[in-house]
This record gives C-alpha cells, sequence and structure tokens, in this order.
C-alpha cells in the first residue's frame, strides 16, 4: 500500500476519492461543481473539477480511468484515457469527459465520473542503437496476432 497525501480544494463540499468494494483497483473521483451541474450534449466535451489535489510519492503516478457503468449506460467516457497525474503535479486533478451517447448528459455537483488507480511508474534510459534484435513477432502491428 502506497501513501498518497490529499489535499481538498473547496472544503467539506470536495468529495475525497473512495474504494467502493473491498476489492476495488480503483477510487471513484467525484465531480466537484460550484454551479450545481454541468451538462454535456452529445458529441461534446468539458474539464470537470474534481476538488482534489494529490501528492504522490517519487516513482508513482495515478491514472484517471472512466466508469465503465457512464460507458454502458450513457455513452459518457474519458477523453484523454487513462490520464495521468504524474508525481510532481501538485494541481487540481481535472477529468476530460466526453458524451459519446444521443442524448444530453448531466453532471451533478458530487457525481461519481471517473476511477482513480495508483501505479509504481518505472523510468527508462533509452539508448539508441542502429538495429533491434529480432523477436518471433518482427514487424507485424496492428491486428497481426489474430483474433
Amino acid at each position: 500500500m502506497v501513501r498518497v497525501s490529499v489535499k481538498r480544494l473547496r472544503g467539506k463540499r470536495s468529495t475525497l476519492p473512495s474504494y467502493m468494494t473491498p476489492l476495488s483497483a480503483g477510487m471513484d473521483l467525484c465531480a466537484s461543481l460550484e454551479g450545481g451541474e454541468v451538462t454535456l450534449d452529445p458529441g461534446g466535451w468539458r474539464l470537470i473539477p474534481t476538488g482534489i489535489a494529490i501528492a504522490l510519492p517519487e516513482g508513482y503516478e495515478a491514472q484517471i480511468r472512466p466508469r465503465s457503468g457512464l460507458a454502458l449506460k450513457h455513452g459518457v467516457t474519458l477523453l484523454n484515457s487513462p490520464g495521468t497525474v504524474d508525481a510532481d503535479y501538485r494541481g487540481e486533478i481535472g477529468i476530460i469527459m466526453i458524451n459519446l451517447g444521443h442524448e444530453p448528459f448531466v453532471i451533478r455537483d458530487g457525481d461519481r465520473i471517473a476511477q482513480l488507480v495508483f501505479h509504481q511508474a518505472c523510468r527508462a534510459e533509452l539508448q539508441e542503437v542502429d538495429e533491434l534484435p529480432p523477436s518471433s513477432r518482427g514487424e507485424g502491428g496492428f491486428g497481426h496476432t489474430g483474433m
């Protein structure tokens, strides 16, 4: 388990992320809307504030992922999925939501809108080479491994 510091940016009005079941991988993130609600028209997208900021330990990232129920029931998902919160970012977590459904979708203050998943992040040192070592897959790309 990793300890992550979290700050409410709008006092008690900001809902802290939480796991909804004992074995959940992601914590639910909630909307923190000053005006009470926002409507996403079909095809529209918007940055939705969460009212929280976090401080991750070095070597960790937080991923922002869609909620499957919103996707299935309403066609609402996230534009940059998964989004990444870097360990050195201290600003408010914002969720870029898009409505791919056919009806307007209303987001209300306090609604669960995304999931927050924590991961260790490994940094790489790139080494430029003239040739890459061979593999069984080779250069086979999209769809190469079959159905």
